[in-house]
């Protein structure tokens, strides 16, 4: 039982490492030499790197970071579905009971880890990117179904951030649609909950009516404090 809770315990950690690595960060300091967290919204995010560098950088990071999720949850699937992993796993512990559970704190290691970087002194983005990749590699048609949310809201605000909200809170209502399991659901809850608590600076912005649709510049952190 020892072994097999330290391999679960390995997963959790290597997911929280790659959601810490710092994409748009190295994107906007390899490109422009520049320290992202210091322009725009502070974000290290896709957002802020297409504000930064343009609709190209900005794409690539977006892809990059929503990969990130998707190996994260890729490795709680290769430790149930691996052979040779399955000489430890106890005869007690229900796989089917197990999985779903541990790719749910996989799942919001990888979003810790995208907002609060070890590589960045536990800065980081708003977690929004990693959180499709999650999406996509736990059940692709909420994924897909999320992404379709954000592109509604998107068309008609070009708001980012509210369109980005908006995504995070459908998450757990299409969870119970789809009838996914309860770690799922809590993952929903939870994860949606800390994108949005992500947003609070846009969040007052919207309400000020300040905040910015896309293509426009936003304030950069050392002007909104």
């Amino acid at each position: 039982m020892a072994i097999w809770l330290t391999l679960c315990a390995t997963i959790v950690v290597i997911a929280y490492l790659l959601g810490s690595f710092p994409t748009g960060y190295i994107a906007v300091k390899q490109l422009k030499g520049i320290d992202i967290r210091a322009v725009g919204s502070g974000s290290t995010g896709a957002t802020n790197v297409l504000r930064t560098l343009g609709k190209g950088p900005g794409a690539l990071v977006l892809v990059l970071d929503s990969l990130k999720g998707v190996l994260a949850i890729a490795l709680v699937y290769w430790l149930f579905n691996f052979e040779p992993i399955h000489n430890y796993i106890p005869p007690t512990v229900d796989a089917q009971l197990w999985q779903p559970w541990l790719v749910t704190i996989s799942g919001l290691a990888g979003i810790l880890g995208h907002s609060k970087s070890i590589f960045l002194g536990f800065t980081g983005g708003k977690s929004v990117a990693i959180s499709l990749g999650i999406l996509l590699a736990m059940s692709w048609q909420i994924g897909l179904a999320t992404v379709g949310v954000f592109a509604v809201f998107m068309a008609i605000s070009r708001i980012v951030s509210l369109s980005s909200i908006a995504g995070a809170i459908a998450v757990s209502i299409f969870m119970v649609l789809f009838h996914k399991p309860l770690p799922y659901i809590l993952f929903g809850i939870a994860g949606g909950l800390y994108v949005v608590l992500r947003h609070r600076a846009n969040i007052e912005r919207l309400f000020a009516g300040t905040e910015p649709k896309i293509g426009q510049p936003v304030a950069t952190p050392e002007q909104t404090t």
